[in-house]
């Protein structure tokens, strides 16, 4: 008999990733996609937002302006869940394709 013991249970290996078809890895893509779109709405209306303070700012005839910013101001929060709800899952997708067999060379399912 070996000085060696047994483990007490067999040693259990990650299973191996399943393969994802072709409208899987197109959702993914299309996620990510809207989660860029949406980010960039949102940069554009945050610097706009900006713009319209100072041209507000600037004359007491130009005051509505502030009002569009604010209006904006909801926009980028309404638009907040949206780019969480898309970007993330979206990631999380792509990263799980990357790590499929047939990203190294496989074919697909």
């Amino acid at each position: 008999m070996s000085d060696q013991q047994q483990a007490p249970y067999p040693a259990q290996h990650p299973p191996a990733p399943r393969p994802v078809s072709a409208a899987y890895r197109k959702w993914a893509t299309a996620l990510v996609w809207i989660a860029v779109i949406v980010l960039a709405f949102v940069v554009v209306a945050f610097v706009g937002s900006f713009v319209l303070l100072g041209l507000a700012n600037a004359s007491t005839d130009a005051a509505a302006y502030g009002y569009l910013a604010i209006f904006l101001w909801f926009a980028i929060a309404a638009a907040f869940p949206v780019l969480l709800g898309t970007g993330i899952p979206g990631l999380v997708m792509r990263a799980r394709v990357r790590r499929t067999p047939q990203a190294l060379g496989g074919t697909a399912v």
